[in-house]
């Protein structure tokens, strides 16, 4: 395969020079289509507005960790990642906590934790580093939303 091929067919991150590959979704799991067969949180209108902001200010962070790791600005990197991290997830509402499935919770408990391990790291750990990790959350995000939806 030439890589013009390559790239065409093969979905993919670059995430500050780390590239990521993620297998093609399947025809039946397409985010707009009518065979979307993603789970369904259930959340009522309220909680989806919740659950909503929450997932932008985690994109916010990953947005910030990466800012940080181009201006070499370690406090950044920190700040943008704790937004996200064990007080995301202590903030949670009880009533979308109780209507998340175990299979959702195996992926957010450690994105939040991930988010956690970045902010620490961030003080001393190669900004290389900073950014796998950075490209592991991305893969958490991506795991979630191919299983799940809010409608």
């Amino acid at each position: 395969m030439d890589r013009s091929s390559f790239w065409k067919t093969t979905r993919h991150i670059l995430l500050a020079g780390i590239v990521v590959f993620t297998p093609p979704l399947s025809s039946g799991v397409m985010a707009d289509g009518p065979a979307d067969s993603r789970i369904d949180l259930g959340f009522t209108p309220e909680e989806k507005a919740t659950f909503l902001a929450d997932m932008r200010m985690m994109l916010g962070s990953v947005q910030g960790i990466l800012r940080g790791i181009s201006e070499e600005d370690r406090e950044a990197i920190a700040e943008a990642a704790q937004v996200s991290g064990n007080r995301m997830a202590r903030g949670t509402p009880a009533s979308i906590r109780d209507k998340t499935p175990p299979e959702f919770k195996a992926i957010g408990g450690p994105m939040h934790m991930t988010f956690e391990e970045i902010a620490i790291r961030a003080e001393t750990d190669p900004l290389e580093d900073i950014t796998a990790m950075t490209a592991e959350a991305m893969n958490q995000c991506m795991t979630c939303h191919a299983q799940f939806r809010v409608d």
